[in-house]
């Protein structure tokens, strides 16, 4: 019989269990690890992001467990939730991007993190020269944040970092994330992805979970249930191949192969969608040259772009509004191009950029040449 207990009214389960420890008993600092993928983001860091990192306390970066770096824009005043958020870098490393007025919440099921988490807030505070505290850490479940006392539509930004693959139940992790984004609000996250469906002895696998493999969806079964949730259509960002260094660990996992992905996911109404022409205004912090939406859409200052309507409703509805111009059905000029709506194959993008010299954006979760890992 799986072992299970109740907290706050959600049944703690064998996996969770498994995962608790892994992560609050096994890994005691980051050199824990088994591979260096958490290690190694993705992308280049921009300056203002490496400045916020120094600034976070050596205990609790020396036990944060993420892959890289998930840091979306515009974070401005945003009230930003962060699941699984372990010893509380990106926390603290969000909490100065979001400024005194923006707010920041950390979640996660392990004790053993959230007390490194906690023991640092007031020295943060100290040290941006806040007032008063704008971060918190909640014990809780990422497939329950109701129970977490996290409130509907109370979000304006959630981030997660190879955090959702160790989830035993991804479609409720999804529809926690829904309810409690805001309208136009923006689910940012980095996981691992499978090349198939795995097998449930795949999925049994103790090592192989705590290494964030044996959790992975399949990467098209994300597009379904994101929809099924009620998100827009998931957005690629960034991808690049995962592989298992360990040949032990590779012979059990067969053919399967594995990438880490950033994907955005969007809380804007359903419904009959007008193409639309777009312009950049070039004033997000970073991006003053340019601003890359996904695979699909990178904006240029002043350059007329056209999208399709769902693109057009997230640039209305979002957090990004402010940055650009949208005229809904305008005829698009010579140059402006035509909207994408093809899917794009996270592993084929993977295998396109893998030599190739990363763009300026951050995110991805796992690096090259390792297995995964998580917080």
């Amino acid at each position: 019989m799986a072992d299970t207990r109740s907290t706050q009214g959600f049944e703690d389960t064998a996996t969770h269990v498994n995962v608790k420890e892994y992560y609050g008993k096994v890994l005691k600092k980051t050199v824990d690890l088994k591979t260096n993928a958490c290690m190694t983001p993705s992308s280049p860091v921009p300056l203002h992001i490496r400045q916020a990192l120094k600034m976070v306390h050596p205990e609790v970066s020396d036990k944060y467990y993420g892959c890289g770096l998930v840091v979306p824009e515009s974070l401005q005043g945003c009230r930003v939730l962060d699941l699984g958020s372990g010893s509380g870098r990106d926390c603290y490393m969000l909490s100065q991007l979001v400024g005194e007025e923006g707010y920041v919440t950390g979640i996660d099921m392990t004790e053993d993190q959230l007390e490194v988490a906690r023991t640092y807030v007031d020295y943060h505070m100290k040290e941006f020269g806040y007032q008063k505290p704008n971060v918190r850490f909640v014990q809780g479940y990422i497939e329950a944040l109701k129970e977490a006392g996290i409130e509907d539509g109370s979000c304006d930004v959630i981030i997660s970092n190879c955090v959702v693959n160790l989830s035993p139940d991804k479609r409720r992790v999804l529809e926690e994330a829904f309810r409690v984004l805001k309208d136009g609000g923006e689910f940012y996250f980095s996981d691992v992805y499978s090349s198939g469906r795995l097998t449930e002895d795949l999925r049994r696998h103790r090592v192989l979970w705590g290494e964030c493999i044996s959790g992975a969806l399949w990467w098209e079964d994300l597009l379904q249930l994101a929809g099924e949730v009620g998100f827009s259509a998931p957005r690629l960002v960034t991808a690049k191949p995962v592989t298992v260094d360990n040949s032990e660990l590779q012979s059990i996992l067969g053919d399967f192969r594995f990438v880490s992905a950033t994907y955005r996911l969007f809380k804007v109404p359903a419904g009959a969608r007008t193409p639309a022409l777009v312009m950049y205004e070039g004033n997000v912090t970073g991006l003053e040259e340019r601003f890359t939406l996904d695979t699909h859409y990178t904006f240029k200052v002043t350059e007329a772009v056209a999208v399709d309507g769902e693109v057009a409703e997230i640039l209305i509805r979002s957090r990004f509004s402010e940055a650009f111009t949208v005229q809904r059905g305008a005829p698009a000029p010579p140059g402006a191009g035509v909207p994408k709506t093809d899917v794009v194959n996270p592993f084929e993008l993977s295998q396109r950029k893998e030599n190739a010299v990363p763009g300026p954006a951050t995110g991805g979760c796992c690096g090259a040449k390792s297995t995964a890992c998580c917080k």
